[in-house]
């Protein structure tokens, strides 16, 4: 579960990490008179679960209480990557001396955390990591020993970073540790003119499986941020949405981790993880499909299947079933292997719908949907 950016200060502040004051509202007139409080001016954030909001237009500076109504008047309703600006949070600006970017993420395939740190943090920090990798430092974390002021100080020199940001080095990951959070990020931390390190943003994302022991959750967090991720979840779907042109949907989370590199690999963006497991029913796949094509960034849609405890066939025959129930208005690439796949291809021919085609291979499949997307 991904928290807001004024929920994520929430836990760095219980946690003794600094942070400037700041309030939230969806009111342009509250607006007004939270810049007043806060000294006159302020920073007006949209808060929506999604990265990108500066370069969005997202986060404004506002130098006076009246132009802070205005900027959240313009903010608020904003559509930011498919989410909905529905609350704004002015936060009190701070003269900002250097920003650096600071996080821990769990490494599945490691079997471990990793600390993610760099002396150029702010809004261009993924170019950095593309185009400078060794700008940013990634330095292996073992759960058992956890973030020590050690461990931490070896953090910030890996990084570049000023010895002040050891103390917050070890207080967020006891965020990490204490939240059951599987991702806590801080960007930019800066160091202000007065020599002060503070967290200017934030992003948590908390494991949904530790809900049974944190009771505060329930009070702290609202669910999901996403419209499209709340309608999946109360379908039951496994589904997270991304930033692509292709909707992916596949059975079993390997397969579908896999196809969204391929769709990448092959020039077009994932727009989604749908992983539909064992059922391949028609309303599953009618659901899966109704979630996918409310995306309006959606240019193609992308099935990849290999049969197994549930056959090829049974899954053509749910694709076939739902297309009578949704309208199709994007094109279909679905690629059928393993178990009854041939008779499941023929299903599908059967049916002859016109938005529909099929790929023998992975490779082949996802190069179709992102031809489709791309020239869309």
């Amino acid at each position: 579960m991904d928290l807001y950016e004024h929920q994520a200060r929430q836990l760095f502040d219980r946690h003794g990490i600094v942070v400037p004051r700041a309030e939230i509202t969806d009111s342009p007139k509250e607006a007004r008179e939270i810049a007043r409080r806060l000294g006159g001016r302020a920073v007006v954030k949209a808060q929506v679960k999604t990265g990108g909001r500066g370069k969005a237009g997202g986060v404004k500076f506002a130098a006076d209480p009246a132009a802070a109504e205005l900027t959240a008047r313009q903010i608020l309703g904003m559509d930011i990557k498919g989410h909905t600006v529905g609350t704004v949070m002015l936060a009190e600006p701070v003269a900002v001396e250097a920003e650096f970017y600071v996080s821990y993420v769990l490494d599945r395939a490691g079997g471990r955390f990793l600390a993610i740190a760099s002396a150029e943090g702010g809004m261009d920090i993924e170019e950095v990591a593309a185009t400078r990798p060794e700008a940013v430092a990634r330095v292996p974390v073992d759960p058992a020993e956890g973030v020590t002021a050690s461990k931490a100080a070896e953090i910030a020199e890996a990084a570049g970073l000023p010895a002040r940001a050891v103390d917050v080095l070890v207080r967020l990951w006891q965020v990490l540790v204490r939240e059951d959070a599987l991702l806590v990020e801080v960007n930019p931390l800066v160091r202000t003119t007065r020599g002060q390190i503070l967290a200017l943003d934030g992003k948590v994302t908390l494991d949904d499986n530790a809900a049974f022991r944190q009771a505060r959750w329930g009070s702290e967090t609202d669910g999901y941020g996403d419209p499209l991720e709340a309608a999946a979840a109360a379908k039951g779907l496994t589904y997270v949405r991304l930033d692509g042109e292709v909707g992916i949907i596949g059975n079993g989370a390997g397969l579908v981790m896999s196809t969204l590199d391929v769709v990448a690999g092959c020039g077009a963006r994932p727009a989604n993880f749908l992983d539909i497991g064992g059922g391949a029913s028609a309303q599953v796949m009618a659901d899966g499909l109704t979630v996918i094509l409310s995306d309006p960034a959606v240019r193609s849609v992308l099935v990849n299947v290999f049969g197994g405890i549930t056959a090829c066939d049974a899954v053509a025959e749910g694709i076939v079933r739902a297309l009578d129930t949704v309208r199709l208005t994007r094109p279909l690439v679905v690629r059928l292997d393993g178990n009854n796949a041939a008779r499941g291809r023929e299903i599908l021919d059967a049916r002859r719908h016109p938005l529909v085609e099929q790929a023998t291979t992975m490779d082949g499949a996802a190069r179709r949907a992102a031809d489709l997307a791309t020239a869309a």
